[in-house]
């Protein structure tokens, strides 16, 4: 996990886990993840995640226990929603990992489809071994000091799949059912329900709070019991099991060593996951909460007031942790959780805003946050060129050169928490105008390694041009 100033972990600790990631090395990472590997538009704005059809459900399968033969059932049951348009199908897509088939920031959902989502959707894989959020969790590198980890959603505010499908199922601007007893209703006319009868016996029905907590249960079984939501099926897998198919390629390996660099990219930092957590390992991402200033998107509908910031472990969606007061001090604001890395290749939305639509954009970001702000964040009272200097990049959020005038950096945070910022590298608050971090080379290295995190059954967003992650 990485260190905040707000935290209660201190630098010298910061600096002896930065160490052990430097000697633990890129072949040692990969080894310890064997150990006990199991087998918007692009301009940010919203649209419908019905827009493309989500595969069908497949077939019951023989494998699996009724109660996940109900999930599986509710899964693609679009009946579920308010709408009658939406299942958890519809942005979780079998066939793009788990997570939406389009390239929107955010979904639209509610009762007619025309509500905007708050937060990118992410996707389901790998989410069975996840542990319940814990403001100091013991961090699985063995290395670091506890921190505020676990749990699932952006804000970690669900501690079981089960809670977590109570989330959308509930939600106005989602699966909008008004009530847990409306959706029992829907389940209990759904030519399933004799299934679930047999799952939950014939009174399974009598009490509508119980049929919720069944269903909730339903839908849990069925993402821990079905495979495809935790194959290990990319080439890494291979790799880490020393399987034809999975040796790595001289730029592959070189991403590799910029994963792990603290002096470089420094990804291990937060998206490496050793051995020990109930017996998985390899699911880059250590579960933990960083607030690195995420650009505003102003694509959300939400964010066309100004009063309103998605802060994270803050709120306001997760209100456990919220400040006393308006801008009064909390070390949990604007910290979201590190997902994992694990087809990272395939999504087209990233970060807990979907502002940026690209694998690459995200990596430059991560290089150019400190070094060249003016890419990433609105300048205040200057003056837009005429014409960018022919130097000026074209792969920001911000593509107008200005003179003059003031990066208004960290937009999408109140001033006040500014301090909570994480400045490890690559984003370690280095001097505006210094050399970042990373080298282009570094930087489509580590791209060309991140696709080997992508399942078989999965295409990357962007196809590497031929002979690009080759030598």
């Amino acid at each position: 996990m990485r260190v905040h100033r707000s935290s209660p972990r201190g630098p010298a600790v910061a600096r002896a886990g930065r160490l052990a990631l430097a000697a633990l090395g890129a072949a040692g990472i990969a080894g310890a993840m064997l150990v006990a590997s199991g087998g918007s538009n692009g301009s940010g704005s919203a649209a419908t995640a019905a827009g493309a059809a989500p595969a069908a459900a497949p077939a019951p399968s023989g494998t699996l226990s009724l109660a996940a033969q109900v999930g599986q059932k509710m899964f693609f049951d679009k009946n579920l929603s308010g709408s009658g348009a939406m299942s958890c199908a519809s942005c979780h897509d079998p066939a793009h990992a788990h997570a939406p088939a389009n390239d929107f920031s955010v979904q639209l959902g509610g009762a007619r489809m025309d509500q905007a989502g708050l937060r990118a959707v992410p996707s389901l894989r790998y989410k069975d071994v996840t542990p319940a959020y814990a403001d100091l969790l013991d961090n699985p590198d063995g290395i670091s000091v506890p921190g505020p980890g676990g749990g699932l959603t952006w804000d970690g505010r669900a501690d079981t799949l089960a809670a977590q499908a109570r989330i959308p199922l509930l939600d106005p601007v989602e699966m909008a059912n008004a009530s847990s007893a409306d959706v029992v209703k829907k389940l209990q006319a759904a030519d399933y329900a004799p299934l679930i009868a047999k799952a939950f016996g014939a009174k399974a029905f009598d009490d509508s709070d119980a049929a919720f907590a069944n269903a909730l249960l339903a839908l849990q079984a069925y993402q821990l019991e079905d495979k495809s939501f935790h194959p290990y099926s990319s080439k890494f897998d291979l790799y880490a099991g020393n399987k034809i198919g999975g040796a790595l390629t001289p730029a592959e390996t070189r991403g590799l060593k910029v994963f792990t660099n603290p002096d470089t990219g420094n990804c291990a930092s937060c998206h490496y996951q050793g051995a020990g957590l109930n017996g998985s390992s390899a699911l880059f991402t250590d579960f933990s909460y960083e607030a690195i200033g995420v650009p505003r998107n102003a694509g959300i509908p939400a964010n066309n007031d100004l009063r309103y910031f998605d802060m994270g472990v803050c709120g306001p969606m997760r209100t456990d942790h919220a400040p006393a007061a308006p801008n009064a001090a909390n070390g949990f604001c604007g910290m979201f959780k590190a997902p994992t890395l694990r087809n990272v290749a395939t999504r087209t939305a990233f970060f807990h805003n979907g502002v940026m639509h690209s694998l690459e954009q995200v990596i430059r970001f991560y290089n150019t946050r400190d070094t060249q702000p003016e890419l990433w964040y609105p300048t205040v009272g200057g003056t837009p060129k005429a014409k960018n200097d022919p130097g000026f990049p074209s792969y920001g959020l911000v593509t107008t050169q200005y003179t003059g005038g003031k990066v208004q950096k960290y937009d999408d945070l109140p001033t006040a928490y500014a301090p909570n910022i994480d400045t490890q590298m690559p984003m370690d608050g280095r001097a505006a105008g210094s050399a970042p971090p990373m080298s282009e080379q570094d930087m489509a290295d580590l791209v060309c390694f991140l696709n080997t995190l992508s399942d078989a059954d999965t295409k990357p967003a962007t196809p590497a041009k031929p002979g690009a992650c080759v030598n």
